[in-house]
Formats: structure tokens, C-alpha cells, sequence
């Protein structure tokens, strides 16, 4: 008897919200070793002193994460983004502005109080100074090159340009970790907090229906 052929059973996708998840639960391991001065905090120290040597390259790449050379940045983007939003008759042009602008307000908002509350103290060049947990470089980095990349990538047609645009940010964010780190501004563990914070923050599903877009869905734009 002719038997009808069994269906191919649908891929289910992984949940959207499993890449913020994952990130948010490594920086919870994070920031419970460096409280309580774990094995993995110790670690991270010898590690730390091993690999500083400072030079003018690598003060460079940490001072990718200043505010006076990131803000310009995201502020560019948002203002490209609220242009073509507005002339393509969106209603909420202004969104990617107000995205932008919630970004630089929550970093410092976040950060600083962490700061505070855990004072861990700083690598050799910046001894005895306190508070370098997370790091406030690497936060304003992934959050103000992530959320630039984000805002404008909707509106690059070419698909090369999308990729650019994402991967000149992520190679600004990488700098900006590594000239942390080997300059002595931070400890390995210090960046490590802030970019899975952060990319956790970037990852979010946002809306009811749980779609990934990021800034970009809060401003009112949908990613290609």
C-alpha cells in the first residue's frame, strides 16, 4: 500500500530572548567573583598585570571610550537616522533621537552607582584609586558605537553597508576593551561586566511580539 511520506518536522528557532539571557547571566557571574574577590577575580588580577604595557597606541584605543570622541559619533547617527526617517514621512522621525539621548543619559546612570557600591580597586598605574567595576570606557564603547550602528543600519540599502556599519562598531568596542586592559586602566574582568551588560542591553527583544531589533525597533524602525 502507497504510504503518504512522513512531513519534515519545522526547525524551531532558538527563543530571541536566549542571546540577552545568556549574556546577562555571565555578567551576573561577573560581578558576583569580582564582590566577593573569587578565584576568578584573582585570575583576572594576575592576569591584568601581565599583559599592561603602556604605550601611545594603546592610550589610544582606550580613548575610543571617551564620551568626547563616542558622543559625537552616536549623535552623527541618530541625526542621519531621524533625517531619512523624516523624509521618508515617518511620524515618529525623532525616535532615533531620542534613542541617542537615552543611551548617554542611562550609561553614567548605570554605571556610576556600580561603581560606588563595589570600589574595587584599580591595576598598578591607577593604585589606590576606587571604582573601576564595571568600566565606564568600555560601557560608553559598546553602548554608543552599538546603538549608532543600530539606528542607522535600517536605512543603508546595501547590504555590504549594513555590514560595515556593524563592524566598524564592534572593531571600535574591541579596541577600546584592549587599550583598557593593556594600558592599566582597567582589569580584564572591569571591561568584561560592561560589554556583556551592555550587548545584553543591545540583544533585548523589544515589543509584544518579542521581535529583535534593538534601538532600532524602539525608535520606530524595522532592521532589513
Amino acid at each position: 500500500m502507497p504510504t503518504t511520506p512522513p512531513r519534515p518536522r519545522p526547525r524551531r528557532a532558538a527563543p530571541r530572548w536566549l542571546p540577552s539571557s545568556l549574556l546577562l547571566v555571565l555578567f551576573a557571574l561577573v560581578t558576583w567573583q569580582v564582590a566577593v574577590e573569587g578565584p576568578l577575580a584573582r585570575a583576572d588580577e594576575r592576569l591584568g598585570r601581565a599583559v599592561i604595557e603602556r604605550s601611545g597606541f594603546s592610550g589610544f584605543l582606550a580613548d575610543l571610550g571617551n564620551v568626547e570622541v563616542a558622543l559625537p559619533v552616536l549623535a552623527a547617527a541618530a541625526g542621519v537616522a531621524a533625517l531619512r526617517a523624516r523624509r521618508a514621512g515617518r511620524a515618529r522621525w525623532w525616535a532615533a533621537l531620542a534613542v541617542a539621548g537615552g543611551a548617554a543619559v542611562a550609561v553614567p546612570l548605570v554605571v556610576g552607582p556600580l561603581q560606588a557600591l563595589f570600589a574595587r580597586p584599580g591595576p598598578p598605574p591607577m593604585a589606590p584609586d576606587t571604582g573601576f567595576y564595571p568600566s565606564g570606557h568600555a560601557a560608553t564603547a559598546v553602548i554608543f558605537y552599538g546603538v549608532a550602528a543600530v539606528l542607522l543600519s535600517p536605512w543603508l540599502r546595501r547590504r555590504g553597508a549594513r555590514l560595515a556599519a556593524r563592524g566598524t562598531a564592534a572593531a571600535l568596542v574591541t579596541g577600546t576593551a584592549v587599550g583598557l586592559v593593556v594600558h592599566g586602566y582597567h582589569w580584564p574582568l572591569d571591561v568584561l561586566g560592561s560589554l556583556t551588560a551592555g550587548l545584553a542591553a543591545l540583544t533585548a527583544p523589544r515589543g509584544r511580539g518579542g521581535g529583535r531589533g534593538g534601538a532600532a525597533s524602539a525608535a520606530g524602525v524595522s532592521p532589513r
